[in-house]
């Protein structure tokens, strides 16, 4: 399980979040949506302390952190809880001097210190289960914005962490090569992986997600179940931001 309670984030001066709390049972896909600059991607990377909170309890599995204004916190403490997350970034991130598979395994060896014939079996499976086993020695610049994204799932797979967090993982692609990941994230979702993503993705979120929380101006204005939040929202304020993201996704699929 993974608990997030009175979750505030600054700055300078700038309140980017502010007392958010939220709880994902394990097994379940949440999706972040709301309007660029509402708090998503940091709340995401709140998760795994790539963004320290201000304030607020951070608590993975077992593992619990809290947070308070000026106060530091033990960098292993924090690399404690980072290992048990996998992050999925918009613009893929891989090593471009590293083959797919290279990319995939770098984490395991130099971090996790697995051998390298684990390891590179470890990756050939991930390889295998996100379609692109044939691509393994293949360069970051010769695939498919798509195959990209496959591959850097992949490589957060690796350790098998408790929790995906996936930030925005269609958003740098178009149609058609965002539907291979989101292909690719809908089977881990039936696997019973847990994932966290911000997206603006209509289909990615309404298709994959269990529960949506939508933030604006670093608020939870509504949350739910993903059945409820876009077949009946509450909030005027949602009902209005899910009208937008389908007229966008109707204009993208008639372009």
């Amino acid at each position: 399980m993974i608990e997030l309670k009175n979750i505030e984030k600054r700055f300078g001066d700038h309140l980017v979040l502010k007392d958010v709390s939220v709880t994902i049972a394990e097994g379940t896909v949440t999706a972040l949506i709301g309007p660029s600059g509402g708090g998503k991607s940091t709340l995401l990377r709140c998760i795994n302390l790539l963004e320290i909170p201000t304030s607020g309890t951070v608590r993975i599995g077992d593992d619990v952190l809290q947070f308070h204004p000026g106060g530091k916190v033990a960098t292993s403490d924090i690399q404690r809880l980072r290992r048990q997350t996998g992050m999925v970034f918009q613009n893929f991130q891989l090593f471009p001097h590293r083959t797919a598979i290279e990319n995939i395994m770098e984490g395991l060896i130099t971090v996790q210190k697995w051998p390298v014939p684990k390891a590179r079996e470890r990756a050939l499976a991930l390889l295998e289960k996100v379609g692109l086993a044939a691509k393994a020695d293949a360069w970051p610049s010769t695939l498919s914005g798509g195959q990209q994204q496959r591959v850097a799932i992949a490589r957060a797979l690796a350790p098998s962490p408790k929790v995906l967090l996936c930030d925005e993982p269609t958003s740098a692609l178009d149609p058609e090569l965002a539907e291979e990941v989101v292909e690719v994230l809908a089977q881990l979702a039936k696997e019973g992986t847990t994932m966290v993503m911000a997206t603006h993705d209509l289909r990615l979120a309404s298709n994959i997600a269990n529960e949506v929380m939508f933030l604006e101006a670093g608020v939870v204005v509504e949350a739910g179940p993903a059945s409820a939040i876009f077949g009946n929202p509450r909030r005027e304020r949602t009902k209005r931001f899910i009208a937008t993201l389908r007229q966008e996704q109707a204009a993208t699929s008639a372009g």
